[in-house]
């Protein structure tokens, strides 16, 4: 008996049926919610026999532009989930103001306020911010494809495995209580598997944006267009180096972080805790010494789309192009000097916190100037209020807010007070939804018809803007002033009545933030359901200045037909300004590198050795951690390159490009 025991002990570790939350309401019909929507889906994909081109054309494919299009796809999912807990907790909040105890208990709410931001920041922005890097980089350097396109497509089923862990966690088990940095729970605790989610959801999901930052490194650095130097390139493609060169700088940092703590919980080390020798000081300077980085990899190609939609809907030249290259730099370099700041309430010294202090405001010198070339880009231009225009404008005001806020906090005596109050919230909100948020939205309103060969409709796109402009104010400004009153975060009832009327203004600010992101999924909706009117839209709208626009909409699966060569910055605008006539001659079959589900078979395993991991199951753990390797060693030495395109093939895309570009100019 006792065999049979350790046996099943080694095979199933710490799960049980008791790990089924069955006493959680909330969490049951959230799962049965899930399991009809997966059967639905599964039914419709049986239905129109889509698992054949969902296998070869998607899951398979390494064409970057389809990954793209899935970090999107992912990004949207998961801001769905994110946003329910968003809208839980105010709603917790603001009930509890009538019963004092409202619907969630305290270790649910914990659990919810850290998926929040784990999800928010790790499985939406990095993963809308990779896909729009995937898919635009390579088309505005005149790159076929990027530099490692089988890397490409693994790294995309490591995120999503990531992301699975995640979601695993709402129903079997439970998700960390120590916030999405994990920095309320330093101690062991053997007997919970949430920080042990926590841990290989990000490990995993930390190998794909590490390879994806290098992969992406190296496509800018190597493989740009003839003639397209450094300072030639078009702005979205510096933020995007410089967001990468932070992703591999910075994201081996936090793999070192949490494997230290994983060797903590698992094998009883002492990195993190008192005993033993062991420091907390030491994580909380890791990680955030990944932590700040991270800000700005989200940001700085928010601020590179901004660039682009301002200059294009001015009908000018973006102001100040070396400037806006140099601030760049400049934020990205800084952005390694002020960590400290997320800790000054923690003993670390005069001299310390002034050095961070002074490091924080410097820092806000080159965003300031971004602004200022926006705005002087904008001066005397032909402004089009389009829907990615009033973004971009929506940003600018409420940007501004954020960014003076943070020099507020950037003052040790006065970060002091509000340190762990809503008043730190509303600020980081204002920052990354403010920026990153809409920046995302904008670019995807911008970039559609590039990816898909319609626009997409905009009406409802102005409906979500302004929702989500008027919800950020009425949902965030209230934390503003409940932060300065002395309310805490991390708080899921609050005794105060005078703090009542706040929660309930940002509770109702919230909801209609809920309206923005359904107006959002509504105009997907009808965008598709008109394509073909909204087709004819694409040319006149979207004035072309980089060099994506002088491919196909949508791009083929690859991505020029013949190498372009570069003259100035707004490569394409050149182009058509000195009468662009396409060649008539020269078509070559290109080489393509085949599709292949390596990536998605070997992330797949990996979730699973994730998943034992989590809740000792040594022997799964062992046997899956074996077929990676082994998949993994197979697929090097099967991968072959023998895709090619016929020559027929590149000339009849040609023509249609051709067509395009009659219409365009």
């Amino acid at each position: 008996m006792s065999d049979q025991l350790d046996t099943a002990q080694l095979i199933f570790g710490r799960l049980s049926w008791q790990s089924i939350p069955l006493h959680e309401p909330i969490l049951l019909a959230t799962f049965a919610g899930v399991i009809l929507g997966g059967l639905a889906v599964l039914a419709l994909l049986t239905r129109f026999k889509l698992w054949g081109p969902l296998w070869r054309d998607w899951i398979c494919s390494i064409d970057h532009k389809k990954i793209g299009i899935m970090y999107m796809i992912l990004g949207i999912v998961m801001l769905l989930r994110g946003f329910a807990d968003a809208l839980m907790m105010r709603a917790q909040q603001a009930i509890a103001t009538v019963d004092g105890l409202g619907f969630l208990p305290p270790h649910h709410y914990d659990q919810i306020f850290t998926a929040h931001g784990t999800i928010m920041i790790f499985f939406v922005a990095m993963a809308l911010v990779t896909g729009l890097m995937n898919y635009i980089v390579p088309l505005q350097i005149g790159a076929r494809d990027v530099a490692f396109p089988f890397l490409n497509n693994f790294s995309f089923w490591m995120t999503t495995a990531g992301a699975i862990l995640v979601m695993v966690s709402l129903f079997v088990g439970e998700f960390s209580t120590s916030g999405w940095l994990a920095l309320s729970n330093l101690g062991h605790n053997p007997e919970g598997v949430g920080l042990d989610y926590y841990i290989w959801s990000l490990q995993i999901a930390g190998v794909g944006t590490t390879l994806s930052g290098i992969n992406l490194l190296v496509t800018i650095v190597k493989m740009r267009a003839p003639g397209m130097t450094l300072m030639k390139m078009p702005i979205f493609v510096w933020t995007s180096l410089c967001t990468n060169a932070l992703i591999v700088a910075s994201f081996p940092v936090l793999t070192a972080t949490l494997l230290l703590l994983s060797l903590d919980r698992y094998l009883g080390t002492h990195f993190f805790t008192n005993d033993m020798g062991g420091n907390a000081m030491l994580y909380v300077n890791l990680i955030w010494i990944w932590g700040h980085p991270e800000v700005y990899i989200l940001i700085l190609p928010a601020f590179g789309i901004f660039s682009e939609i301002t200059a294009t809907f001015s009908r000018k030249r973006l102001f100040g192009y070396t400037s806006m290259v140099y601030a760049t730099v400049a934020i990205t370099i800084l952005s390694y000097l002020v960590w400290l700041h997320h800790f000054f309430t923690m003993g670390s010294g005069a001299s310390v916190n002034s050095f961070f202090g002074i490091t924080t405001m410097i820092i806000s010198i080159p965003t300031g100037a971004k602004i200022f070339n926006w705005l002087f880009t904008m001066y005397k231009g032909r402004i089009r209020f389009t829907v990615p225009m009033m973004w971009t404008v929506g940003f600018m005001a409420t940007f501004a807010v954020g960014g003076m806020t943070g020099v507020l906090l950037a003052v040790p005596p006065a970060d002091f007070v509000l340190h762990n109050s809503l008043f730190l919230i509303a600020h980081f909100h204002n920052v990354i939804i403010g920026g990153v948020v809409f920046g995302l939205f904008a670019a995807i309103n911008y970039w559609f018809p590039k990816a898909f060969g319609f626009m997409l409709d905009e009406f409802w796109g102005k409906v979500s803007f302004w929702c989500w402009l008027v919800g950020f104010w009425v949902t965030f400004t209230p934390l503003y002033v409940l932060g300065l009153m002395g309310a805490t975060r991390r708080v899921n009832v609050f005794e105060d009545a005078s703090y009542n009327i706040w929660l309930y203004i940002s509770f109702v600010g919230v909801m209609i933030v809920a309206g923005g992101i359904a107006a959002f999924l509504m105009q997907l909706w009808v965008s598709f359901r008109n394509r073909a009117a909204l087709r004819d839209l694409t040319g006149d709208p979207w004035d072309a200045r980089t060099l994506e626009w002088s491919t196909a909409s949508p791009t083929p699966d690859y991505n020029f037909a013949m190498t372009p060569q570069v003259y100035e910055i707004d490569a394409w605008w050149d182009m058509k300004k000195h009468g662009y006539k396409r060649p008539l001659t020269g078509f070559k079959a290109l080489h393509m590198p085949k599709n292949t589900g390596a990536g998605f078979v070997i992330a797949m395993v990996a979730t699973l050795f994730g998943f034992a991991m989590i809740w000792h199951m040594w022997v799964v753990a062992g046997l899956s951690f074996a077929a990676i390797v082994l998949i993994s060693i197979v697929h090097t030495f099967n991968y072959k390159r023998d895709y090619y395109i016929p020559a027929s093939e590149v000339a009849a895309t040609e023509d249609a490009r051709t067509e395009l570009l009659a219409r365009n100019v």
